[in-house]
């Protein structure tokens, strides 16, 4: 009994985008490259909510960063680590859509019937969270369809917004400071800061 418990919570479920129906969920929506300090209290809000509501914990990512697609930024973690460093978040579920062409052409309301599929109690996202052909939707376009939360920026001990892109700097110039915003302790949970 204790296996298929450990088993039915512990272990994630990835899907390809447009595959997964829930009856209920709770849904943070990211790129997540790095899985950073800023992702982790994000992800882990949708999982705490999902547990104050008994659903499902859902993530939504891609599989090429956007940023990486559009931009050519470097990847700061392989897809694989990502949904690892998801997993031990304690989200049950995760979405992984390859991001390419075709899938950057979808229209806003495509994605958000897609996001309907998952009947999602509230969904999760950064200030900047953006969606749809050419970024054309916003927070306030998804609050028009679904109960969103948006997490206030999680900032570093200077002041400065924890992002993927200031990781990508402080790689270059400061890699311990970058690490420590990564909350990359091997072996171990994910720091939430």
């Amino acid at each position: 009994m204790t296996k298929h418990c450990h088993k039915q919570h512990q272990l994630m479920q990835v899907h390809p985008e447009c595959t997964l129906e829930l009856d209920a969920s709770i849904l943070a929506i990211g790129a997540f490259d790095g899985v950073h300090r800023g992702h982790q209290k994000l992800i882990a809000s949708a999982v705490n909510s999902a547990r104050k509501h008994r659903c499902a914990a859902a993530v939504y990512t891609f599989d090429t960063p956007p940023k990486a697609f559009f931009a050519g930024a470097r990847i700061l973690t392989s897809v694989e680590e990502k949904l690892r460093r998801i997993e031990l978040l304690g989200a049950q579920h995760a979405v992984c859509a390859r991001f390419n062409r075709d899938y950057a052409a979808r229209s806003t309301d495509d994605f958000m019937d897609e996001l309907a599929c998952l009947n999602p109690r509230e969904i999760w996202v950064g200030a900047d969270f953006r969606f749809g052909a050419r970024s054309a939707g916003d927070v306030d376009l998804l609050a028009t369809r679904f109960n969103v939360k948006v997490l206030d920026a999680v900032r570093c001990s200077s002041g400065h917004v924890i992002s993927s892109t200031l990781i990508r700097e402080l790689l270059q110039r400061d890699p311990a400071t970058a690490h420590h915003l990564l909350g990359n302790q091997q072996h171990e949970r994910p720091v939430i800061a």
